[in-house]
């Protein structure tokens, strides 16, 4: 095919990649070694390269010949010798443990730099022309925080938002919003736009050695959507992990009888919306988008009934036979929220505060707290991306995998959450990632672009490749064949050729 004349840069995208060192093997499909890989797009051409992300985990580990470094679904002794003092001493330095920094989520850019980005405290410098690994840095140097999400925000400026978890700190358990500024003063060029990070407001937890579990948060115009649920970490749990021999992942637990509460942060004033906003006990990873009208925050979520997700990838569950063997007990649906800010104080109870036409509901109880009901948009979505544009706005189009009862995607789709209406791409034995929206310069309209997605093959003989697809009518543009093993990912960015500082600056 032919690939639009526009798309010069660089689509990076990162994922596991090894599984097995020496004699030992991860458990867990999301454990695996960060492997990183890009697609240049140069004058019509593309170019592939492919490179592991040399953390000190992969350096530890390689060196070791075996895992020696703990990941959340795999438990590592770094010595053999499992005897009881050796695992009492090794306790008591491991309270809160020393994380991996196998960053094999995301790509964050931040400043002029680009990140491998993991869900701990850690992220790695990347070069994004040779995926090189440079310095490694620790988010706990600049906020108190022990976790951090892999999906994090841009605003106008450049400035990065992104929330983490900040464990027993000084007593109290919190979630952070923190702010990474685009640029440094003049003054300061040498150092880096961490050293002037800022903690723009933190939400209490609701229990303090129970935090919950988040992957993602939402952003619109004026708030900061923070979801609590309850899938939690059990941190006393964690804590003792390593001496009762289990991994972090059996310390997260889903309560599907509690609550899960949204928190909205005023942007200007960092305040947090007194109201109570609740729905039903759910287990979510992405959001999708979110924006306001008429006095009402709407969020879009692809959410489970439960977390057999997770559970679903662990190594053991994704042999040859997986898709017979393995099935959700719980289909991904897209909800969307509704959420009066703005409503009638002195509305009766039981009655429904939204006014704008939706199915979505949001009732007054008689203790003031407000019980949200989601319309659903669709079902079997995962992975969703929508034209960053329109990120915090009103908008139209979701471009996600697709998937059923299976994990794995089989196709992938283009949403438009006005009219439901889907359009799909696949073909038989093709096993698409996340699809991530470029839109063409100039576009006047939303889904003016291209969609940009990673394709495996089930015949390790039928070699993978990169496809291109029209986003407005989602026919084939081109694809780029690639000879040599690609592996599944699971996010990653695409970056235009003008974002890149040349290598000379």
């Amino acid at each position: 095919g032919q690939l639009p004349t526009w798309l010069q840069g660089i689509l990076i995208r990162n994922g596991p990649g090894m599984h097995t060192i020496g004699d030992s093997k991860y458990n867990h499909w999301f454990d695996g070694l960060a492997l990183l890989h890009s697609f240049t797009f140069k004058n019509g051409e593309v170019y592939y390269r492919s490179k592991y992300l040399r953390s000190d985990t992969y350096n530890c580990n390689i060196e070791a010949n075996r895992i020696v470094v703990s990941e959340f679904g795999t438990m590592a002794y770094p010595d053999p010798c499992k005897n009881i003092f050796a695992k009492a001493f090794s306790y008591l330095s491991h309270t809160i443990p020393e994380f991996t920094d196998n960053c094999l989520i995301n790509i964050m850019k931040a400043g002029d730099d680009f990140y491998a980005t993991g869900e701990t405290n850690f992220i790695r410098k990347i070069n994004p022309q040779t995926l090189e690994t440079l310095e490694k840095v620790d988010y706990n140097k600049y906020v108190a925080v022990n976790v951090a999400t892999s999906h994090p925000h841009y605003d106008s400026a450049g400035n990065v938002l992104n929330m983490g978890t900040s464990i027993v700190d000084k007593g109290k358990t919190k979630y952070l919003l923190f702010k990474i500024p685009s640029s440094v003063p003049e003054q300061e060029k040498k150092k880096s736009c961490f050293k002037h990070l800022e903690v723009v407001c933190s939400i209490p937890s609701r229990s303090l050695l129970h935090p919950s579990y988040y992957h993602s948060f939402g952003i619109t115009e004026n708030y900061i959507i923070f979801i609590e649920q309850p899938f939690r970490l059990d941190i006393v749990k964690m804590a003792t992990a390593y001496i009762r021999g289990v991994s972090w992942a059996s310390c997260l637990a889903f309560n599907k009888d509690d609550k899960t509460w949204f928190h909205f942060i005023d942007r200007k004033t960092k305040k947090e919306v007194s109201t109570k906003f609740y729905t039903d006990a759910m287990v979510f990873f992405h959001h999708i988008n979110a924006y306001e009208e008429d006095g009402h925050i709407i969020f879009d979520i692809i959410a489970y009934t439960d977390n057999s997700l997770y559970d679903m990838f662990y190594l053991k569950n994704l042999g040859k036979d997986f898709e017979e063997n393995v099935k959700l007990t719980s289909i991904p649906t897209c909800r969307r929220f509704v959420v009066p800010l703005q409503y009638d104080k002195d509305a009766v109870v039981d009655s429904n505060l939204v006014t704008l036409p939706s199915t979505a509901t949001a009732v007054k109880e008689k203790d003031g707290n407000i019980y949200c009901q989601p319309e659903i948009l669709c079902e079997g979505i995962e992975l969703p991306r929508i034209n960053y544009d329109y990120n915090g706005k009103k908008y139209k189009y979701v471009f996600a995998t697709q998937v059923q009862w299976s994990p794995v995607p089989t196709k992938i789709a283009k949403f438009n959450t006005q009219t439901k209406e889907m359009l799909h791409w696949g073909q038989d034995d093709c096993w698409p990632s996340e699809p991530v929206f470029v839109p063409r310069p100039d576009a006047k309209e939303e889904d003016d672009g291209v969609v940009l997605t990673c394709v495996v093959k089930t015949d390790p003989k039928d070699p993978p490749f990169l496809l291109v697809l029209d986003a407005k009518t989602f026919t084939e543009l081109g694809r780029a064949t690639v000879n040599v093993e690609m592996h599944m990912d699971l996010h990653g960015m695409f970056i235009p050729q003008q974002a890149m500082k040349t290598e000379t600056e």
